[in-house]
């Protein structure tokens, strides 16, 4: 196993700990942490998600300009549109968390 794997799974399984740790109160206020908890880990991961992936398409996008200048003007537009379709699912996400943790928190 590699120890990039392990340095990625070890936090995962410390918050899921004190998330199984919790005692049987279910009242709002008991869960409002792991409410902002799972929140913010929503939107890390949708900010990852899209940065990595927008990071790729325009890469590959000014590779393609760079090898064959002429294809400039069918590249930008595709580019765009990919762009935009990826942002979207991030949006998303930070949307669904903040309504998340609006929803218990008030």
């Amino acid at each position: 196993m590699k120890l990039g794997s392990i340095v990625k799974v070890l936090p995962m399984l410390a918050i899921s700990g004190a998330a199984f740790a919790q005692g049987g109160d279910s009242s709002p206020a008991s869960s409002l942490g792991l409410v902002a908890i799972g929140s913010a880990l929503a939107m890390g991961l949708c900010a990852i998600g899209a940065t990595l992936a927008q990071g790729k398409a325009a890469g590959s996008a000014l590779e393609g300009i760079a090898r064959n200048p002429g294809s400039k003007e069918q590249v930008f537009v595709p580019l765009l549109l990919s762009l935009a379709f990826i942002e979207f699912p991030a949006l998303l996400g930070f949307i669904v968390a903040f309504l998340w943790y609006g929803k218990i928190a008030l």
